[in-house]
């Protein structure tokens, strides 16, 4: 009897026509019919195949027994005697398979290993519910190098985390990870010469393991540029860890050389250094892929084309030696005419390392939406493409599994599809609510890259119609408000949703307080709304239940920005900052402004809690907004020019009594003691001249713990005072 028999039922042609592949294939021949996979099957050429694509293989037959009957399976690689007589179907490319499913056989004829082992990663995601379509896939990647640099500052990914993501790669045919973060000590200044300890290198070991058993080359980036010299000693020393990490099995390598200054940068010495590691290690052992470097200027607006940096490394390196390129600028999405400016000058396709969804430089946002703007033309241009993720791993799968379509497939990439289907194969159980959830966090907020993601998209236009016509006329279409009700009300609806599956899958846990603050900025939200409508309704009682309420959940949001995520650099937790805040704030200070007015009252109408408060004479200094970092309070810096009017001071006012640490100010002039006298209140009527220390442009106090409800500075000359307020940071003792 022959077991595997064709599927008759309504919905074939469906499931045959949509058969789901990621990433998209190059070729498929599709019939309508499908099989049905029944309980035992004969194997052909399992001793040959990749012994990794038949342990997938395996995996995806679960519990099915090989025997002398059922259906044919052929699985193995160009030059096997099982799947010989298939040899010209299969792609001349490397990684390339052919893959054909009928009723009389299914074929997994790979290439190369790798090429049978994404064979079987195909097979895995056509298999539904023991059915599989019929049909004929010739497959191979457009983009030699496709996957993923942990190249971020910030805290590395767990172990743990990154066993998830090497099978992760696996699944989606991504077939590179670097490792290089920059908080690694041993990859980087000081420790670059020293072996790893015990643990740190049995976790590597595992990681290598773990990287072939998925397909996937382990990359050990090396960074050791800031203190490097060029001489033997150090030559020698740096072919010494290598030969530490190929004892810990790993067989690809890179050298890094960016984020540094000094004698380091020379592009002559690290082309020697380069060709003396391709020459006397990497090509002396016949399984090590070729060298990976990363340059100084690995950017266009970087380069110094008068210099020749990069024509230095084009002329004198090595020509295996891969060269890596983040585009135009740091933050830069990949172009044709960019690719092209850069080929000419390194005498090779580049090597991109696309630094998205890297948060580094806006560590208070998660980027969680789709991938898009590199160019679909250019795969022939570029040696590799790997994508630079968040610290968050779980969240940055959203955008890494994107750019696995991107690299396998450009010409049918979709980044639309590419970041649903990445959200339901990420976290099915909560799809919807995590597509909503990343839909209004992708956007960077203002950021010194000036590199911007587009947030909400869906809701922009009933966001502009409200905001525009309410902020400038009090009106507004019932439909637009309706529609923002319902937003405001999923966004505490999918909080809830993706919050209760914390304990099942870890993305949750890493955006657990993004969740909390969308949760509340939600409520805020439908809250204004309400008192948009009170004000209407000439309810003054619910107005002020209303507005008091916003104020509340202010101050909550206020200390979840206080507590998570607090990191040195953009500590906090931003949500939604791109239409919904504003849209949400704006609406809160009208409808505010506008009830004042009518009842003569003078509710706050700020959109953010803020416990300290500024007050001056100075215009340009008194609205000026504050922040305040767990210990430290600062007034935001200004941009342009103040001027400061004879006699004119401002004072910081804290909401209690503190033991004070310090004072750091700088008002971007060198003679600030000649006009400014600074002052400390500890109840904010008696007040004590303080001394500062002055070293260039930079005054600083130490307070030793003296206790302080106000600080205030004045300029005690009449004439006016022009200054640059980039600094005035108060830090005290919680």
């Amino acid at each position: 009897m022959h077991l595997a028999i064709i599927c008759l039922f309504t919905g074939c042609n469906i499931f045959a026509q949509n058969i789901g592949v990621q990433p998209i294939p190059q070729q498929v021949s599709k019939q309508d019919g499908q099989i049905c996979l029944s309980e035992t099957y004969r194997l052909s050429g399992e001793s040959e195949a990749n012994p990794y694509a038949v342990q997938e293989l395996k995996k995806i037959l679960g519990g099915k027994q090989p025997g002398d009957t059922g259906l044919r399976i052929y699985i193995g690689e160009k030059g096997d005697k099982a799947i010989r007589k298939f040899a010209r179907q299969i792609p001349n490319q490397k990684e390339g398979y052919y893959l054909s499913i009928n009723q009389k056989e299914i074929i997994l004829a790979g290439n190369d290993e790798r090429g049978t082992y994404y064979a079987l990663q195909t097979l895995r995601q056509l298999l539904k519910d023991n059915r599989l379509p019929e049909v004929e896939i010739k497959d191979y990647p457009s983009v030699r190098y496709r996957g993923v640099v942990e190249g971020f500052y910030g805290t590395p990914w767990s172990h743990a985390a990154r066993l998830r993501q090497l099978q992760f790669y696996g699944e989606n045919k991504m077939n590179t990870y670097i490792y290089g973060p920059k908080d690694d000590p041993y990859h980087s200044c000081p420790n670059w010469r020293l072996p790893y300890p015990e643990k740190e290198a049995g976790q590597l070991q595992e990681l290598v393991k773990v990287a072939h058993e998925n397909e996937v080359d382990f990359v050990w980036a090396i960074h050791p540029g800031q203190d490097i010299q060029w001489n033997q000693k150090d030559r020698e020393l740096l072919l010494a860890k290598f030969e530490k990490m190929y004892q810990l099995g790993v067989r690809s390598f890179a050298v890094f050389f960016d984020d540094i200054s000094g004698e380091g940068t020379n592009p002559v010495k690290q082309a020697e250094l380069l060709n003396y590691i391709d020459e006397h290690f990497v090509k002396a052992k016949p399984d090590v892929t070729p060298l990976i470097m990363c340059p100084t200027e690995y950017n266009k607006s970087w380069s110094d084309p008068a210099k020749g940096y990069l024509t230095t490394l084009g002329d004198k390196l090595n020509p295996s030696v891969q060269i890596m390129w983040t585009g135009d600028r740091v933050i830069s999405d990949i172009t044709k005419d960019g690719i092209e400016w850069i080929n000419e000058r390194i005498k090779r396709p580049a090597y991109i390392w696309w630094n998205f969804p890297v948060s580094d430089y806006v560590r208070d946002h998660l980027l969680m939406g789709p991938v898009y703007g590199n160019d679909t033309r250019i795969a022939d241009q570029m040696s590799g493409f790997v994508t630079n993720p968040m610290e968050h791993a779980e969240a940055s799968k959203i955008a890494i599994y994107s750019v696995a379509a991107y690299a396998w497939n450009p010409a049918e990439y979709d980044s639309e599809k590419a970041w649903k289907d990445a959200i339901m194969n990420i976290l099915p159980e909560a799809a919807t609510e995590l597509e909503f959830f990343a839909a209004h966090n992708s956007d960077l907020g203002p950021n010194g890259h000036k590199y911007r993601r587009e947030e909400s998209v869906s809701l922009q236009p009933a966001a502009r119609r409200f905001t525009e016509s309410y902020v400038k006329n009090q009106t507004y279409s019932e439909k637009d408000f309706s529609l923002l009700q319902e937003t405001f009300s999923q966004m505490g609806e999918s909080s809830d949703i993706l919050i209760a599956h914390a304990d099942k899958h870890p993305i949750v846990t890493e955006i657990m307080p993004w969740l909390h603050q969308f949760k509340l900025l939600g409520e805020t939200g439908n809250e204004v709304l309400a008192m948009v409508k009170a004000y209407e309704n000439n309810d003054p009682s619910l107005f002020i239940r209303k507005y008091k309420h916003v104020k509340a959940l202010q101050q909550q949001m206020f200390q979840i920005d206080q507590t998570y995520n607090q990191n040195p650099y953009q500590p906090g937790v931003k949500t939604a900052g791109k239409v919904i805040k504003p849209l949400i704030d704006q609406t809160f200070a009208t409808v505010t402004r506008h009830y004042n007015q009518k009842h003569h009252t003078q509710l706050n109408a700020e959109t953010d809690y803020m416990p300290h408060t500024l007050v001056s004479d100075i215009s340009q200094i008194k609205n000026l907004p504050l922040q305040v970092k767990t210990n430290r309070i600062q007034i935001s810096p200004a941009l342009e020019v103040i001027k400061w009017p004879g006699k004119g001071s401002f004072t910081v006012e804290l909401d209690r009594v503190y033991p004070g640490k310090s004072i750091d100010i700088d008002f971007g002039k060198p003679e600030t003691a000649a006009w400014g006298k600074l002052e400390i209140s500890d109840n904010g009527t008696d007040w004590i001249q303080v001394n500062f220390k002055q070293e260039k442009n930079r005054l600083t106090v130490d307070l030793q713990q003296r206790p302080i409800k106000a600080v205030r500075f004045t300029n005690i000359q009449n004439q006016e005072q022009e200054i640059y307020l980039r600094r005035f940071i108060i830090t005290v003792d919680k």
